[in-house]
């Protein structure tokens, strides 16, 4: 079973044996993250629960005019969530954490997720590039929370994410002063650990999904699940989990391959 691409209006998907890229692709609102993308990004991840696989968050290239991008930007991330679905939430939609929860969800995948940034990565277009396991991005990058300037606060994952990732004096800039980074201050801050131009961004995104899928999958998907376990599980949940990569076939095999090729 794969993913349908003719099943989704917001996304666009691409599917290979070990990855799937989704580009957002509302070209009309800048891909504004509104509820159709929010279900089917649980659609997505309804798929890579039960078929782990890396996934690839991007843009669609030439997302929007010309005047509405960075300086010499392929396209838009996303410039946020759709302000003007948000306009009309209330209380009860806040308490259901429309977006939080889809982050949450990306961030919990097996296998890791790649965003690739171009272009705007502001509001919740940047908090859905913080739920990802790896960053990369080009210079015409613009990645901030202005949500305070609009009367809420971002609450789908910065207010804590972002602090992680960059430290709580940039974070506080960014959450409560309305600060953008460009491409080059995320690669210094390492908010990315990437940067490259526009027109070899996608290649750079597959060359790091080769990466990880030149690994283990099994290894890959424990250690992910390890990584974000709470400070107070370990070690113990590290030996349990090491205990069960020591009984794997792949160990065996790879450790071997490894081994032969040292007697070379």
């Amino acid at each position: 079973m794969s993913l349908t691409p003719e099943d989704f209006t917001t996304l666009q998907i691409t599917e290979t044996d070990d990855r799937v890229w989704v580009r957002l692709h509302r070209p009309e609102v800048r891909n504004a993250i509104d509820q159709v993308m929010v279900d089917e990004l649980h659609a997505v991840c309804a798929y890579l629960e039960r078929t782990p696989k890396i996934m690839i968050l991007a843009g669609t290239p030439g997302t929007a005019p010309t005047e509405e991008k960075p300086r010499g930007s392929k396209g838009i991330f996303a410039s946020g969530a759709d302000i003007a679905q948000l306009r009309e939430r209330r209380r009860d939609d806040a308490l259901a954490g429309i977006n939080s929860g889809i982050f949450d969800r990306i961030a919990k995948l097996p296998m890791p997720v790649v965003a690739a940034l171009d272009g705007f990565a502001l509001g919740g277009g940047a908090e859905l590039a913080y739920a990802a396991d790896f960053r990369i991005g080009t210079e015409d990058l613009r990645m901030g929370n202005p949500e305070t300037n609009l009367g809420i606060m971002a609450a789908a994952g910065a207010t804590w994410r972002l602090k992680e990732l960059v430290g709580e004096p940039l974070a506080k800039e960014i959450l409560l002063a309305g600060k953008v980074l460009t491409g080059a201050q995320c690669l210094e801050v390492q908010l990315i650990t990437e940067l490259h131009p526009a027109a070899e961004l996608d290649a750079a995104a597959d060359a790091l999904a080769d990466r990880i899928a030149a690994q283990d999958p099994l290894a890959v998907r424990i250690s992910k699940s390890v990584f974000h376990t709470p400070r107070e599980v370990h070690p113990i949940i590290d030996n349990l989990a090491q205990g069960m990569l020591f009984e794997s076939q792949a160990k065996f095999d790879r450790m071997q391959a490894f081994l032969d090729r040292k007697k070379k």
